[in-house]
C-alpha cells in the first residue's frame, strides 16, 4: 500500500469519526435539555460567582437602579396628565411644580428619567453578561482540567462524545442562565411585586379587581408557556435526527454511493425533514391560536380593569393620571408574571446541566501518589522490574489481561514483546504508564515503586510511540513539540531528522508551519508514525516504549520508521510491541507472551531452537523475513 492509498484511507476513516461523532453529539442533545426536580444544583454556583464580587455589586446596584427608573416612569406619566393635560388645580404635587400650563418641562423629566433608565439598564447588561461569561470561563476551564487528570478507567463508561456534550451544551446553558435569566428573574420579580405594591398604593379597589382577574389573564400564558415548549423541544429533537442523519450519510459518502444508496438516504432524510417541519407547523400553530386568546384575555381583563377605573375617575375617585399610572403598574405586573414563567424553564433546565457539570468536577482520579511520595533518581537509568503483577481490565474484571507476570527489562537494553492477540502486551504499557494499578503485584523503576510516584513525575521518564499514531490539529512543529513545550526550531528539526520526516515536512507547502488539519488526517500512515517518532525523540525520555504499526505501511515508510526505531532506542531502555521480524532480530531480548502470561523469553536464536509458540509464531508470521534473512 503506497502512501497516496494509507492518505485517502485515512482521511475517509477521520471523516467518517467526525460524522458518526457529530451524529452522536446531536443525537445526545435532548437528553442536555432535561429539567432538573430542584434548584438546589444553582447553589454550587455560589463559589464561582463569589469570586467576582465587584462584577456581582455593580450588577445587584443597577439592577435595583433599572427596576426603580422602570417603576418611576409610570408616576412621571401621571403628573403629565394630571398636571399637564387634565390640569387638576387641587392636586398638591401639580400645584408645586406649576409650570404656568407650559408641558416642556414634564416631558424635560420624562426624557431624563428615560435617559437614566437606558443607561442603568445598559450598565446591568453589561456587568451581568460579564460575569455570565467569567463563570462559564471558569466552569469550562475547572471541568476540563478536572478531565484532563482523570484515569482512563474514568472513561471506559462515559463516552467521549457526551462529556464534550456538557462541556458546550451544559455550560452554554449556565451561561444563559447566569448571564441573562437570572437578571431578567430579578428585574422582572422587582418590579413586578414594585408594581402591584404601588397599585394597591395608587387604588386599592383596582387593585384587588386586578388581582382578581390576574389568574384568568396568566393561566393562557402558563398553559401555552408549556405546550409550546413541548413542541419546541420536540422540533428541535426532529431537527437533531435529521441532522445525525445527514452528518453520517455524508461523513461516510464514498460507501453510500459506492453502494447506490442515494435515493434511499436521501428519502430518508426527506422523510425527517418533513417530520421536523410537521412539528415545527404544529408550534407554529398552536402559538398562533394561543397568542390570540393570550391577547384577548389579556386586554379583556385590562379593559374590565380600565372601564371600572373609568367610572371611578368620572366619580371623583381618582384623578386621570392615577389611573394611567395604574394601567402602566397592571400592564408591568402581567407581563412580568407571564415573562417569569418563561424564565423558570429556563432556570430548571438550566439546574440540570449544573447538576452534570458538578458530577464531573466531582470526579476523582483513582490514580495518585501514595504517601509518602518518592521521585526517581537522576538520572533515570530506566530499569524496570514487574514482580508477580495481575490484572484485569475494570470492564471485563473476571477476564485477566496479565496472570502472576514478572519481568525484568534491563537499563539501556531493547526487549520485544510478541505473542497473539490478546496476549496482554499494551496492558504491559498502560501499567508502566500507570494508566491502571495492578490488582496484585508491583512495578519498579530504579527500584522504586511507580505507585509512589506521581503520575506526571513518572510520565516524564517515559516516552511513547503508539501503534495509532494519534497527531493533533496544528501544524507539523507542533505536533513534534507536543513531546517537549518549549523547544526551539532547532531541535525539533533536529527530532524530525532523527526521525526520517523532515524530508516530507519540508515538502509541505508550509513546511514545518503547514496546518496538518483535525487530527492531521491529511498525512499518510507513515508520514503520521514518523511525526509520532520525532516527537517521542524530541521528549528525550530515558524509557522508551514502541507500539510497532507497520504491518499496514510500504516497503519504504517502514524501512525509514525502522531506522527511526533504531535511532530513539539506542542508549535507552526500550521495550517493543513488535510485528516484524527486523525489530525481533535487533531486539537484545524477546518476551513471548500468551493468555496473559510469560510463556518464554531469550533471543531469537534460543527461542526458534527451543520451538514452542514464538516457533510457531515465525513460523506463520514471519515466514517470509527469515527465508530473506536466512
Amino acid at each position: 500500500m503506497n502512501d497516496a492509498t494509507v492518505e485517502d484511507a485515512a482521511a475517509a476513516r477521520a471523516d467518517m469519526d467526525r460524522g458518526s461523532t457529530f451524529a452522536a453529539d446531536l443525537a445526545r442533545d435532548a437528553e442536555h435539555r432535561a429539567k432538573a426536580r430542584s434548584v438546589k444544583p444553582l447553589v454550587r454556583l455560589t463559589p464561582f460567582l463569589l469570586r467576582y464580587k465587584g462584577l456581582l455589586a455593580a450588577f445587584t446596584l443597577f439592577l435595583i437602579l433599572a427596576s426603580a427608573l422602570t417603576l418611576l416612569l409610570p408616576a412621571a406619566f401621571r403628573l403629565v396628565v394630571d398636571c399637564g393635560f387634565a390640569s387638576a388645580p387641587g392636586d398638591a404635587i401639580c400645584k408645586r411644580i406649576n409650570t404656568g400650563g407650559d408641558l416642556t418641562g414634564y416631558f424635560i423629566a420624562g426624557f431624563a428619567v428615560a435617559v437614566m433608565l437606558g443607561l442603568a439598564s445598559a450598565l446591568r447588561y453589561y456587568f451581568v453578561s460579564r460575569l455570565g461569561e467569567r463563570v462559564v470561563a471558569d466552569i469550562r476551564m475547572a471541568v476540563y482540567d478536572r478531565l484532563l487528570g482523570l484515569s482512563p478507567s474514568f472513561y471506559v463508561n462515559v463516552r467521549t462524545g457526551e462529556v464534550l456534550s456538557r462541556l458546550t451544551t451544559d455550560t452554554t446553558l449556565i451561561e444563559t442562565l447566569v448571564g441573562s435569566s437570572i437578571s431578567i428573574a430579578l428585574r422582572t420579580t422587582a418590579t413586578t411585586i414594585g408594581a402591584i405594591v404601588l397599585m394597591f398604593a395608587v387604588s386599592w379597589k383596582l387593585a384587588l379587581m386586578m388581582l382578581a382577574v390576574g389568574p384568568l389573564m396568566l393561566a393562557p400564558i402558563i398553559l401555552s408557556g408549556r405546550r409550546v415548549q413541548r413542541l419546541s423541544r420536540a422540533s428541535q429533537d426532529s431537527l437533531a435526527a435529521a441532522s445525525a442523519r445527514a452528518s453520517e450519510t455524508l461523513g461516510a459518502i464514498e460507501t453510500v454511493q459506492a453502494f447506490t444508496r442515494e435515493p434511499q438516504e436521501s428519502a430518508s432524510f426527506k422523510g425527517a425533514v418533513e417530520k421536523t417541519f410537521n412539528v415545527a407547523l404544529d408550534r407554529i400553530t398552536v402559538r398562533a391560536v394561543l397568542t390570540g386568546v393570550i391577547f384577548t384575555f389579556i386586554l379583556g381583563g385590562l379593559i374590565s380593569v380600565l372601564w371600572f377605573g373609568a367610572t371611578q375617575v368620572q366619580s371623583g375617585a381618582i384623578t386621570a393620571g392615577a389611573i394611567t399610572q395604574f394601567i402602566m403598574y397592571a400592564f408591568v405586573a402581567v407581563s412580568g408574571a407571564g415573562m417569569l414563567t418563561e424564565t423558570y424553564a429556563e432556570v430548571m433546565r438550566a439546574a440540570g446541566a449544573t447538576e452534570r457539570l458538578m458530577e464531573l468536577l466531582a470526579a476523582t482520579s483513582d490514580i495518585e501518589a501514595e504517601a509518602p511520595a518518592l521521585a526517581l533518581p537522576s538520572p533515570v537509568a530506566g530499569a524496570i522490574e514487574f514482580r508477580n503483577v495481575a490484572f484485569a481490565y475494570p470492564a471485563r474484571p473476571a477476564t485477566p489481561a496479565l496472570r502472576d507476570v514478572s519481568l525484568d527489562f534491563a537499563a539501556g537494553k531493547t526487549t520485544a514483546l510478541v505473542g497473539p492477540s490478546g496476549a496482554g502486551k499494551s496492558t504491559i504499557f498502560q501499567l508502566l504508564l500507570r494508566f491502571y494499578d495492578p490488582q496484585s503485584g508491583g512495578i519498579t523503576i530504579d527500584g522504586v515503586d511507580i505507585r509512589r510516584l506521581k503520575p506526571p513525575d513518572l510520565r516524564r521518564a517515559i516516552s511513547i510511540v503508539q501503534q495509532n499514531a494519534p497527531l493533533f490539529a496544528g501544524s507539523a512543529a507542533d505536533n513534534i513539540r507536543f513531546g517537549r513545550p518549549g523547544a526551539d526550531d532547532e531541535a525539533v528539526r533536529t527530532a524530525a531528522i532523527a526521525a526520517n520526516a523532515d524530508e516530507f515536512i519540508r515538502a509541505l507547502p508550509r513546511g514545518y508551519d503547514t496546518p496538518l488539519g483535525q487530527g492531521a488526517a491529511t498525512l499518510s500512515g507513515g508520514q503520521r508514525q514518523r511525526l509520532a517518532i520525532a516527537r517521542a525523540i524530541l521528549r528525550d525520555a530515558a524509557i522508551v516504549l514502541l507500539d510497532e504499526a507497520t504491518s499496514a505501511l510500504d516497503s519504504e515508510s517502514e524501512r525509514l520508521i525502522q531506522i527511526a526505531f533504531e535511532r530513539i532506542s539506542r542508549g535507552r531502555t526500550t521495550i517493543v510491541i513488535a510485528h516484524r521480524l527486523a525489530t525481533v532480530l535487533k531486539a537484545d531480548r524477546i518476551i513471548v507472551m500468551d493468555q496473559g502470561r510469560v510463556a518464554d523469553q531469550g533471543t531469537h536464536t534460543e527461542l526458534l531452537a527451543r520451538g514452542g509458540l514464538y516457533a510457531r509464531l515465525a513460523e506463520l508470521q514471519f515466514a517470509p523475513a527469515l527465508s530473506a534473512a536466512e
